[in-house]
């Protein structure tokens, strides 16, 4: 068997986004205004976007929390599969970048569908416990606070939604015992809380696309 390098994984990763997802204007227009604003290269890659649109759907999600919301890109991902009466909840901690989110979900078309909060994600979690459950919860924020972030997933989704937690493998270094972190540090505390902590199922997937090498975990509240 082929082991992948670099240059054929990222070949390959180039031949299934041309393929299966295409080139979208308004994506396109999102990530080059992120980087005109300074914004750092880290929203999630074309077929992780497409993958959490296909889980909100075959979730059939209609409240969707993400924390990190960076430029928006992902939200738009995601509210584009919601339901008509379906929301997007996204909380950003830096203004800089929740506005441009607000102004790239209103030339993509779903700001009726998304509400970006602004602030820390720690504080701003428990002011939506009077709201209804959520189905689907996307983390992608500071990793070293994946445990916050996972308790408050637990505590504000139903029984039974997903949640997902994205840059778990980080090139490696959550499995290697040299790599310490703060952000390796903290994947592998959110992953063991996965494992241990009662209120969720979860596993992981390891991936090579434009970002590298990386994962997800996936897990359901149960």
């Amino acid at each position: 068997m082929t082991l992948p390098t670099p240059e054929s994984w990222s070949r390959v990763d180039r031949y299934l986004t041309r393929t299966l997802v295409g080139d979208d204007p308004a994506l396109r227009d999102a990530v080059a205004d992120q980087r005109a604003a300074g914004l750092p290269a880290i929203e999630v890659a074309p077929l992780t976007g497409k993958f959490l649109h296909l889980m909100v759907r075959v979730s059939g999600a209609h409240r969707v929390l993400e924390i990190g919301t960076l430029g928006g890109y992902s939200a738009i991902w995601m509210a584009r599969a919601l339901p008509a009466d379906g929301v997007v909840v996204t909380i950003e901690a830096e203004p800089v970048n929740a506005e441009v989110a607000r102004s790239n979900l209103a030339r993509a078309g779903v700001s009726d569908r998304v509400r970006v909060l602004e602030g820390r994600a720690a504080d701003v979690l428990p002011t939506l416990a009077d709201e209804q459950p959520f189905d689907l919860v996307f983390i992608d924020a500071d990793k070293e606070s994946n445990t916050v972030y996972l308790d408050w997933a637990a505590r504000l989704a139903r029984t039974g939604a997903v949640v997902i937690v994205d840059n778990v493998v980080r090139s490696g270094g959550v499995a290697d015992p040299a790599s310490e972190t703060p952000q390796v540090h903290g994947v592998r505390r959110g992953l063991e809380m996965l494992a241990r902590d009662p209120r969720f199922d979860a596993t992981a997937l390891q991936t090579l696309d434009a970002k590298g090498w990386d994962g997800v975990a996936v897990a359901v509240v149960v």
